[in-house]
């Protein structure tokens, strides 16, 4: 099934009307959100249950402080750290030490999902892609799976993973490079490897 968050829009004002305590328009920001977040907390603590918690208590946080929503500019990328952040806290206390550097120890498990172009691929072409992806070093894969599956801009990776945006585009570089080296025999055996290459 094909995710339509990236098309969602949330009402006009809804920030406001958050803030002044509508638990409908809240409904539908944490139903916007609460997947993608979810999957991302799993990337980091590589555990479901921890990471639908952790989401949750996230969005818990921000229903408490709902009156200072207005003031965040960028909610999507503010989301993200704070799930970020949270799951990095988790594995502090769950290894009872110091996460020093978590990003090169994630493993993530990336999903590719249908739309009209992917439906001309083959299934075993999507085998290569994903096996393709999996085989990038993991941020490489974090960065991948942020701009291309959840849609986030560049900047907005760069200040979530706290990293420069230059870092962020040479990975990008990295990963299209490594998967189109992968799937190049296979790609160039399609009709439609003009418009793919574009």
């Amino acid at each position: 099934m094909q995710k339509k968050y990236l098309n969602e829009k949330l009402p006009e004002g809804w920030k406001k009307q958050i803030a002044a305590g509508d638990h409908k328009v809240f409904r539908q920001f944490f139903d916007l959100f609460a997947d993608r977040l979810t999957n991302f907390a799993f990337s980091i603590t590589q555990n479901r249950t921890a990471s639908i918690e952790i989401m949750d208590e996230v969005f818990v946080q921000i229903w408490k402080n709902r009156t200072s929503l207005t003031e965040i500019d960028n909610i999507t990328t503010y989301l993200y750290k704070a799930i970020k952040n949270t799951a990095l806290n988790y594995l502090s206390k769950k290894a009872k030490e110091k996460i020093f550097d978590a990003f090169d120890n994630i493993n993530i498990d990336i999903s590719f999902y249908e739309n009209p172009e992917q439906n001309l691929i083959s299934s075993e072409i999507l085998k290569r892609i994903n096996d393709a992806v999996d085989a990038l070093p993991p941020k490489c894969k974090m960065i991948f799976k942020l701009v291309r599956e959840d849609g986030l801009k560049y900047r907005q990776v760069a200040e979530i993973l706290n990293i420069s945006v230059n870092t962020v585009d040479a990975q990008m570089v990295i990963a299209v490079k490594k998967i189109s080296e992968k799937v190049k025999i296979h790609l160039d055996t399609l009709p439609l490897k003009s418009s793919l290459k574009k």
